[in-house]
């Protein structure tokens, strides 16, 4: 029997983790107290004795936990402390064509951030492919629910007032463009210039699209060129679809609905445009592929299952 611990299971991507752990035969939960979260001693204990443990902690927490087993335990980081840090293998099994082997044997995975993943996922192949100089400036902006915010967000938008509701309606945020997902997205797309990176939080609770807009002159080939190789890099991956050019079929009268994908490991790489300009978006679910489907993904490689166990695509 395999065990797994979630240090930190109390929180929205522990629960989200649980939830999708639940039920599964081939594993076991290791599981404290109230009492014994903060007890360094039982926390070393459970982190030791897990065959991987799950961290879903603030950075600071993150790193007192590998502090406290001396880096001896395998581990998933959900947090920010270690998504760009060399002894971290980056916790996208899509990144590359062997990315995966790189999970399935790494002692340490940092959990990618959930706005970066839409975003290298689309950016990285046409970089690689030579039709996306890398050199050229990108800006990414970005939607998603507030459960992307953790408990204290979920809980101000659900005690909100009407009127505290109709200004929660969609507030950008992280204007100082220095937003803590930012170096994992300029790190793993291979571009060469920092991105511009503008989120949003909207009143929904979770689902999220990623956009990166394009002038045709920026690329080395047409927009339908580009879905081609997005649908010819990904067409052997369970979890990434890309749907045909202009994706019609995904619009309602015209509108994209952010939560489609909501309650599935499943992410859609979408191209719009026309003759001049070019617009990439990505719809997936922020607590799902975003973070905590995407935990699971990593724990079911780093396990040696099969990589879909317990996630709908």
């Amino acid at each position: 029997m395999l065990h797994v611990f979630i240090d930190g299971q109390a929180g929205t991507t522990g629960i989200e983790i649980t939830d999708r752990l639940y039920g599964r035969t081939d594993l076991s939960l290791i599981t404290l107290s109230d009492a014994d979260r903060k007890n360094s001693d039982k926390r070393r204990e459970a982190l030791t004795a897990a065959d991987v443990a799950i961290l879903c902690l603030p950075d600071d927490g993150a790193k007192e936990a590998v502090a406290l087993t001396d880096g001896r335990a395998r581990m998933i980081d959900a947090s920010t402390a270690h998504r760009t840090h060399p002894n971290w293998v980056f916790g996208l099994p899509e990144l590359t064509k062997t990315h995966r082997q790189e999970v399935q044997s790494a002692r340490f995975v940092a959990n990618p951030g959930c706005y970066p993943q839409g975003f290298i996922l689309m950016i990285r192949p046409l970089i690689e492919a030579g039709l996306l100089d890398a050199a050229t400036p990108l800006t990414c902006h970005a939607l998603s629910g507030y459960s992307g915010g953790g408990r204290q967000m979920i809980e101000k938008y659900r005690a909100a007032t009407p009127a505290q509701a109709e200004g929660f309606g969609a507030r950008p945020y992280s204007l100082a463009l220095a937003h803590k997902h930012v170096p994992e997205m300029h790190l793993y797309s291979k571009t060469a210039v920092r991105p511009i990176f503008a989120p949003m939080v909207c009143n929904y609770y979770k689902g999220m699209t990623v956009h990166v807009p394009l002038f045709a002159t920026q690329l080395k080939c047409s927009a339908e060129d580009v879905q081609k190789r997005l649908a010819d890099r990904y067409a052997d991956e369970a979890f990434i679809r890309v749907l045909p050019y202009g994706a019609v079929d995904a619009l309602d009268s015209g509108y994209l609905d952010p939560t489609t994908c909501n309650d599935t490991n499943r992410i859609e790489l979408m191209v719009f445009g026309n003759q001049d300009q070019v617009l990439l978006t990505a719809r997936y679910d922020n607590l799902g592929k975003g973070a905590a489907g995407a935990a699971v993904q990593n724990l079911n490689l780093m396990l040696g299952v099969d990589e879909a166990t317990g996630l709908s695509s």
